[in-house]
């Protein structure tokens, strides 16, 4: 079978990964175990999920010139991605997160300096139309520039592409931005933000999801960790249970999810089946420690989905 191609236009950022017993509280120290550096950001992180998964991914995203770049490019030198449209600034550094890891639940808490990732123009989004022309769908979150997705998402429709939005960190959209998009992926906190209806539980999901199809999203995708997702598309509603895997670390299971979903939607999956096969995909990462490192490869996800979901 032809290989899909996914195009991300999105963050690399580079992962400073603190562990400990627990979250401190505020004016607290608590000693940790270890710490780890890596390739993360949330467009990073994606296009490794969907290279994985089986799709040519296209990566277009911008890095400092600096120390921490370097992990860029010896990432996507190992992941044998193109760094075509891996663009370069001297004007910001390279993008860096800050992540506390609870050991006992496996929880995390994340705080993002998006650096050269906020100077990703229109213009350099727009070099690679061919590839946009091309693909099977494109990616975007939104830890780029507003002119970069919004150029990726003209691009897309100009072509007749599939698109596809995971609208984090949650904050302000350009207007009519949700009007273009055919798969909306929040998790429970986004899709409070953007809603305006806590999430707490699938029922809620069911409300959240309804908000923001008046939003104009032709598909909601609503990622509820342990609970698995619930999507919507104003006529069709799914909660679709996730696997039985203990997670240990559950930064960048999101990622998973969307990358691995890109790739499944791509492939002409049927709804339910693609999102069961980004639940897999989400499932293996949480088993891991770290981000793009942690993303599955198509053999591992192939076999949990046939040991919890079958064929």
């Amino acid at each position: 079978m032809k290989k899909s191609k996914v195009v991300v236009a999105g963050s690399f950022i580079v992962d400073v990964v603190g562990f400990a017993p627990r979250f401190p509280k505020d004016g607290e120290t608590v000693i940790g175990s270890t710490v780890k550096f890596g390739p993360g950001g949330k467009g990073a992180n994606q296009a490794t999920a969907a290279s994985r998964a089986g799709a040519e991914a296209i990566m277009i995203t911008k890095i400092g010139v600096d120390v921490l770049s370097n992990i860029a490019i010896e990432h996507y030198n190992a992941e044998g991605m193109s760094q075509k449209y891996v663009y370069r600034t001297d004007k910001a550094p390279t993008g860096t997160a800050f992540i506390e890891v609870s050991e006992t639940t496996g929880e995390n808490r994340i705080i993002v300096v998006k650096g050269a990732n906020e100077l990703l123009s229109a213009v350099e989004v727009a070099a690679a139309e061919e590839e946009i022309a091309t693909c099977d769908a494109v990616l975007a979150q939104l830890e780029s520039s507003d002119e970069a997705i919004v150029e990726l998402f003209r691009l897309a429709m100009r072509h007749g592409k599939r698109i596809i939005l995971n609208p984090a960190p949650a904050r302000q959209v350009p207007e009519g931005l949700f009007e273009v998009v055919d798969y909306l992926t929040p998790n429970e906190t986004e899709a409070e933000y953007f809603s305006g209806v806590p999430v707490k539980n699938p029922e809620d999901a069911g409300l959240a999801a309804e908000k923001l199809l008046g939003l104009g999203v032709k598909n909601v995708i609503i990622t509820l960790g342990k609970h698995g997702a619930f999507y919507s598309d104003g006529n069709n509603k799914l909660l679709v249970p996730t696997t039985d895997l203990k997670a240990v670390d559950t930064t960048g299971a999101g990622d998973a999810f969307c990358g691995a979903l890109a790739v499944a939607l791509s492939e002409g999956m049927d709804i339910l089946r693609a999102i069961r096969f980004a639940n897999c995909a989400a499932s293996i990462s949480v088993t891991r420690a770290g981000t793009s490192q942690a993303m599955p490869y198509r053999h591992e996800i192939n076999e949990l989905y046939a040991r919890f979901y079958g064929n």
